[in-house]
């Protein structure tokens, strides 16, 4: 064999490999020639993030797979597409009561887009939805107190609102034409989609087996995309907590300087967990003396623009869209820590 049939062998058999694994292997075998101890630490750290978000991530990619096969997709498009202001307030509204994170939420959002909902509630849905949900709620009071608990749903319902009318005006402007990337755009906008429109919704659509085919199409090809994506961004996650330490660099925001809102944003982005694991981390800071402001806003941009909630966006929408929903993040977390800070600073 010629080296240049070797390389269109090597080519054509490694183009069948996904990147996102390809990555995943790059980065286990870099780890394995530079500091050995932290695979195990770190295949370990994946795993364990998966397993424990595996039931959220299984609902939502059921949830998502029933919506298209029921045809429930398209008639939430229909009822988002009326009056910008309701859609987007009730957008808000629900995603700061919906039990989703920010990746689980991630294929429901893929099939609003494809049915056709517009990117500003669906904005509006995605940022508030891993700020608070009801079991958030009831876990948050006895650590951080009511009114630090409530400070942080009504950020959600905030930060979701704006974020849909800010959108809904650059829209408006001739922004975000497309929101998704391509090749999804070309999934959910497929002849197999266009032919499960209906004018109501099919509840027991495993009764018709073209709606049978779409749900677990629909399943296997939404799980999987989230397992690759989720696998290398908890691979990155467990680098950031092994080589940042969240907890020892937090233990330095105390006291009340102007920096130590930005300071806890910064430190938020990348070593952030999930909203349940924040808790006592924050909780536990906050006795140390770290400001309650700061906390909200480590809270707030962590559970936004973490590695893992950030790469389940990139991978959704395009690069304009991505650096939006980046932006809306860190400035809504930046606006509310202040807002809180401001309010306890007046009712002291």
């Amino acid at each position: 064999m010629t080296t240049a049939e070797l390389t269109r062998s090597l080519s054509l058999r490694f183009g069948r490999i996904d990147r996102v694994w390809i990555a995943i292997a790059l980065i286990f075998g870099a780890l394995a020639l530079l500091t050995p101890p932290q695979v195990p630490a770190s295949a370990r750290f994946a795993i364990d993030a998966l397993v424990h978000i595996a039931p959220y991530l299984a609902v939502s990619v059921a949830v998502a797979a029933f919506a298209r096969a029921s045809g429930l997709d398209h008639q939430i498009g229909r009822a988002f597409s009326g009056n910008a202001t309701r859609a987007i307030l009730l957008a808000a509204a629900f995603g700061a009561l919906s039990p989703f994170c920010s990746c689980g939420v991630v294929p429901i959002i893929a099939g609003l887009l494809g049915a056709g909902v517009p990117l500003a509630p669906v904005m509006a849905f995605w940022l508030a939805s891993p700020l608070m949900d009801p079991e958030m709620f009831i876990l948050m009071l006895p650590v951080m107190g009511l009114e630090f608990t409530v400070a942080k749903m009504l950020a959600a319902f905030g930060i979701g609102a704006v974020a849909g009318f800010t959108t809904h005006l650059l829209i408006k402007g001739g922004a975000f034409a497309d929101a998704l990337r391509p090749q999804l755009t070309k999934r959910c906008g497929c002849s197999a989609s266009n032919a499960l429109k209906t004018e109501k919704i099919v509840w027991s659509f495993w009764f018709e087996p073209e709606r049978r085919s779409a749900f677990t199409g629909e399943a296997k090809t939404t799980g999987l995309f989230l397992l690759k994506w989720l696998t290398l961004a908890f691979v990155l996650e467990s680098l950031m907590v092994r080589y940042v330490p969240a907890d020892q660099i937090a233990a330095y925001l105390g006291g009340g300087e102007w920096w130590t809102i930005p300071a806890a944003i910064l430190v938020g982005v990348p070593t952030y967990l999930n909203g349940y694991a924040a808790i006592p981390l924050v909780g536990g800071l906050m006795d140390l003396g770290m400001t309650p402001a700061a906390g909200l806003a480590f809270m707030i941009a962590g559970g936004i623009t973490s590695i893992p909630a950030s790469m389940a966006v990139f991978a959704l929408v395009r690069g304009g869209v991505f650096a939006w929903y980046l932006a809306l993040g860190l400035l809504g977390s930046l606006a509310t820590a202040y807002g809180f800070a401001l309010y306890l600073a007046i009712s002291a």
